[in-house]
């Protein structure tokens, strides 16, 4: 990766983020102190870095972080980025599949918790399609 100032890293990270979760995802109304520190942090360091990396597809990036976000129990994000997941190209199957994976090691309610959760996105992302 070439060198780059903060600010063109924060700029490319915005844009990662927008294209991966989506621009109703993206858009902050009310930045207030805690959003916008927060904001900052993650397109700098995630989003313009680690992202932005050559080694993985965002697709296998995506899946990585719903294993990591379901072994953790961190359903919120597990919910952000089985949206992000799909705009990346994985499937349902592959979805399914990876929740399954670390339901087996981080154990079968982990599993459980992710099935529901991945199924409650993926018909909310269908809902919203067909009525578009």
């Amino acid at each position: 990766m070439e060198d780059v100032t903060i600010s063109q890293r924060r700029a490319i990270g915005a844009k990662i983020r927008k294209e991966v979760l989506g621009a109703s995802h993206t858009q902050n109304t009310t930045p207030n102190i805690f959003d916008a520190t927060f904001l900052e942090y993650t397109e700098d360091v995630c989003w313009g870095n680690i992202w932005n990396r050559e080694g993985l597809s965002r697709k296998t990036r995506s899946m990585l972080n719903l294993a990591m976000l379901a072994s953790l129990g961190r359903w919120h994000e597990f919910e952000v980025h089985t949206r992000g997941a799909v705009n990346n190209g994985v499937t349902e199957e592959e979805i399914a599949e990876v929740v399954l994976q670390a339901g087996m090691y981080a154990g079968i309610p982990v599993a459980a918790e992710g099935l529901r959760r991945a199924k409650a996105v993926v018909l909310e992302l269908k809902a919203k399609a067909a009525a578009a």
